[in-house]
């Protein structure tokens, strides 16, 4: 059955109960709390024609706050947040554009599924070109959320409680809201690229190594690539796909290596003997992108 590989994640996606808002931790006044990027990055432009045959560019909607759902008709959690988009959409008229990518449908199903369920924002078949982009699409539903400049702002992966999006766009459009707001650098989070700012990764023990050690490693982490297929850096294939075993193993090899060596003395070169970066094996351009994995609010 196509796509039945990802239908049990979306199923369990939707059967998580609800987190508390925003998933970060409350402030004892148990005030919510959303977090933007501190330096965000400018969005990849890109110039697609949606399914009414309109050019759609981001370059064209500066001034806006704008919304970019990566999405698929066959996704459980996408089809449950799209009447939330559509209501965003009309209340915020003017100074909010929505943009549905669909990454894995045909287009007559899509423009059938547009018109069933009334979607009133641009849509528009998307390439494997815009989703590397954009750093990989790890699950559907991904959202990137863009600031009035085109700025990348927050990137949310599955299914969220509609609030949090409307707290943000509120927030960007210096609208009043309900919230705090905090900052935060991006170490992968939002794009891959950033990873080697990371210091901790997911799925990867670096506790028993002394600092030296752990500057080795994370230095690996970024400069061998996975073989596992995604064609990322180690340390961007465990933040794009923490259950990814192949680059959990090559992780894990590099810490015992390094763990295992004789300690060279501060401001020394890196421990000897190490072996050189993995080469990268022909695969195909994406790999089980879209399992959702991101629990509902």
């Amino acid at each position: 059955m196509k796509h039945s590989r990802y239908l049990l994640p979306s199923l369990l996606l939707l059967l998580f109960p609800a987190l508390s808002f925003a998933q970060q931790d409350q402030d004892q006044d148990q005030t919510p709390v959303i977090r933007f990027v501190r330096n965000p990055d400018p969005a990849p432009d890109f110039k697609l024609t949606s399914l009414d045959g309109k050019p759609l560019t981001l370059a064209a909607l500066e001034g806006k706050v704008v919304l970019l759902n990566f999405w698929a008709t066959w996704c459980g959690p996408c089809r449950a947040e799209i009447p939330d988009l559509v209501a965003l959409q009309d209340r915020y008229k003017g100074r909010l554009q929505i943009i549905g990518l669909n990454v894995d449908d045909e287009e007559a199903d899509i423009k059938q599924y547009v018109e069933e369920t009334g979607i009133n924002y641009p849509v528009a078949m998307t390439s494997n070109d815009v989703r590397l982009q954009f750093g990989g699409i790890p699950a559907l539903p991904t959202s990137f959320v863009l600031d009035t400049q085109g700025r990348v702002v927050q990137k949310h992966v599955g299914l969220w409680n509609p609030a949090v999006y409307e707290t943000e766009i509120r927030s960007l459009l210096g609208m009043p809201i309900m919230a705090k707001v905090e900052t935060f650098e991006d170490k992968g989070e939002v794009f891959l690229s950033h990873a080697d700012r990371a210091t901790e990764l997911p799925g990867v023990d670096l506790s028993k190594l002394t600092p030296e050690q752990k500057k080795i490693v994370l230095h690996r982490f970024n400069a061998d690539t996975c073989t596992c297929g995604c064609k990322f850096t180690l340390a961007q294939c465990r933040i794009w796909d923490s259950a990814c075993a192949v680059s959990k193993a090559a992780t894990e090899k590099i810490i015992a290596t390094v763990s295992a060596a004789p300690t060279a003395p501060s401001g020394s070169a890196p421990t000897p003997g190490t072996p050189p970066p993995a080469k990268t094996d022909p695969v195909p351009s994406q790999r089980s992108p879209e399992s959702p994995r991101s629990p509902r609010l």
